[in-house]
């Protein structure tokens, strides 16, 4: 099946097949192989030989997971063909926001904001970092981008969906 996978806002969106044991990313293949914990929202993942424990969680709209890999964060939307095709004939197709706000993935805490309001930032740069279930999770620039606004400060409780830091694009910044 395929199915089409975008990252954290990047503008690119990947194609990534699946039959059985393989996957092709993009036209590369890898043999793989998900296993799920029962009980827990993680998976056991391995990938062209590398073992990664993956966390899932579902995130709010059709094919939109929150995944935690290695401390990190990333959000992640994946339709498959079908699905894809309603979005382009019904033109509900997602739209790149110009400006974005990064909410907590979970509640927890504020133990690091690492950037300020008029601040310029690249993509992947750290903004903000929330404790959750004793993990650090730090939370980064979906794009480069000018910080508007920051919405917490260290030692803050956050529920799951709080806004944390709005990114809005260089453009919008003047």
């Amino acid at each position: 099946m395929k199915y089409f996978v975008r990252i954290a806002d990047l503008p690119q969106i990947l194609e990534v097949e699946v039959e059985g044991g393989r996957v092709s990313v993009a036209g590369a293949p890898y043999e793989a192989h998900l296993a799920a914990v029962p009980g827990t929202p993680l998976y056991h993942l391995l990938l062209a030989g590398e073992s990664w424990t993956v966390a899932a969680q579902p995130g709010e709209g059709i094919g939109r997971w929150t995944l935690g890999v290695v401390g990190e964060r990333i959000e992640v939307e994946a339709v498959d063909e079908r699905t894809r095709h309603v979005q382009e004939l019904t033109g509900r197709r997602p739209v790149r926001a110009a400006s974005g706000t990064i909410q907590a993935p979970m509640p927890g805490l504020v133990v690091r904001v690492a950037v300020t309001e008029g601040q310029r930032v690249e993509a992947g740069a750290e903004l903000v970092v929330v404790e959750a279930m004793k993990m650090e999770n730090q939370l980064r620039a979906p794009r480069a981008g000018v910080v508007a606004k920051v919405h917490v400060a260290v030692g803050e409780a956050v529920e799951k969906g709080a806004p944390l830091v709005t990114v809005e694009s260089p453009e919008l910044s003047g």
